[in-house]
């Protein structure tokens, strides 16, 4: 299917690895001009050259430095038409050993990285009227586990900001919307499941299966989300075929949310 995304300019925050690469690898294909971003010099290099495709650039910045943010958001092109607000941090703890700061970075990080990129290309996209937002949340922002408090809070936030600032686009075809996926299988979640299995002498399936029995029961596929079966969502309500979608949360979470809205 042709998604008519050819010669779009897209930019993709946290895109090294995991869905935010597979998204950009997925925008590639479909022929759009992509910029991708991470932490260090070295993560957005080894990306670029995995992704080998001469439409492809990179743009090096922390979002929880704002001289870094400014900087990314300077050299990103006025016109660019895609913003896939992908960026996030995680870190899981119970409540009491949760810090101030771990609060502050997270809400830091996963919305108001968002926030400062939809404040200033939002404008634009009107201008010309023509643009998509995209945010990427989580499962946890509404199942929220109880020691993934912080995190979980943040990515509910993204998920209000998000059908907030849809209807700031009112009238125009630029659109705004949140894709929320489910437990996927990303670097980090491979690297818990092999140092789980390897402490509880147990093979990763064993350890994916009890998972589900025990930790994600509402899961109705049972397993991990593969990061393509999440990117090609994005890009699907990145393309100029979502046109009637806006202001939506669109679950690809293996129906592990139930009947949550």
């Amino acid at each position: 299917m042709n998604l008519g995304l050819k010669d779009k300019k897209v930019f993709i925050s946290g895109s090294t690895k995991g869905i935010g690469f597979e998204t950009a690898r997925l925008f590639l294909e479909e022929g759009s001009t992509v910029i991708i971003n991470g932490r260090t010099s070295e993560s957005v290099k080894y990306a670029i050259d995995k992704l080998d495709n001469k439409n492809v650039s990179g743009i090096v910045a922390d979002f929880l430095n704002d001289d870094q943010i400014d900087d990314l958001i300077n050299r990103i092109p006025n016109d660019i038409d895609i913003i896939i607000n992908n960026v996030g941090i995680f870190k899981g703890q119970d409540f009491q050993s949760e810090t101030i700061k771990d609060w502050d970075d997270h809400f830091k990080v996963n919305l108001m990285s968002g926030v400062r990129l939809s404040k200033h290309f939002l404008p634009m996209m009107l201008k010309k009227n023509w643009g998509r937002i995209l945010f990427i949340s989580s499962e946890c922002s509404s199942l929220v586990p109880g020691d993934l408090l912080s995190y979980s809070v943040s990515k509910a936030s993204v998920n209000v900001f998000s059908s907030g600032l849809a209807k700031l686009t009112k009238g125009s075809n630029v659109t705004v919307n949140t894709i929320t996926p489910g437990s996927t299988l990303s670097e980090g979640s491979k690297i818990f499941l092999q140092e789980t299995a390897k402490r509880e002498s147990k093979t990763s399936r064993e350890i994916e299966q009890s998972f589900f029995k025990e930790v994600r029961n509402t899961s109705l596929i049972q397993r991990f989300l593969d990061v393509k079966e999440v990117a090609t969502t994005i890009v699907y309500f990145a393309s100029p075929l979502s046109s009637g979608t806006n202001g939506a949360s669109i679950r690809v979470d293996g129906g592990s949310m139930g009947c949550i809205n």
